[in-house]
C-alpha cells in the first residue's frame, strides 16, 4: 500500500529533476546564443552579471546536456515502462481515486515540457551554429 505512494513520489521527483535539468541547459547555453544571435549581446551581458554561475555551467554544457538527456529518458522510462507494470496489479492507495489520474497527468505534462525545453535548447547548443558556419561559408 505504502509502496504506490513512494512509486508516485519517485515518478514526480524523476519528472522534476529531468524538467529542472532540461531548463538548465536551456538557460546555460540556448538563450545566450540566441539573445546573440538576435543582437541582443547587452542582454547577454546584463545576464551573465547578474547570474554568473551561467559561465561555470556553460562550460561544462556536455556534461549538463548529457545528465538531463539521461533524466528525460529514464523519466520517458519510467512513466511509460515501468510504472505501468507496477500499477497492473497493484490499485490507487490514495483516498481520492482522480488522485492517481492526476499524478500520471501531471508527470506526462513535465516529461513532455522537460523534452521540449531540452530539444530547443540542444538545437540552438549543438545545431544552430554548425548551420550558420556553413551557410556563413557559403557566402
Amino acid at each position: 500500500m505504502n509502496s504506490g505512494v513512494s512509486s508516485q513520489a519517485n515518478r514526480s521527483l524523476l519528472s522534476y529533476l529531468s524538467l529542472f535539468t532540461s531548463l538548465s541547459t536551456l538557460l546555460c547555453c540556448a538563450l545566450p546564443s540566441l539573445f546573440v544571435l538576435l543582437g541582443l549581446g547587452a542582454s547577454v551581458a546584463s545576464l551573465l552579471s547578474f547570474l554568473p554561475w551561467l559561465v561555470t555551467l556553460s562550460h561544462y554544457k556536455n556534461w549538463t546536456f548529457a545528465i538531463a538527456g539521461i533524466l528525460i529518458v529514464g523519466s520517458i522510462f519510467n512513466i511509460y515502462y515501468l510504472a505501468p507494470r507496477l500499477r497492473a496489479g497493484a490499485e490507487c492507495s490514495s483516498d481520492d481515486s482522480a488522485a492517481c489520474s492526476n499524478a500520471d497527468k501531471t508527470a506526462k505534462v513535465l516529461l513532455w515540457l522537460s523534452t521540449a525545453l531540452y530539444a530547443v535548447g540542444f538545437s540552438v547548443a549543438y545545431v544552430l551554429g554548425p548551420i550558420l558556419t556553413r551557410m556563413d561559408l557559403a557566402n
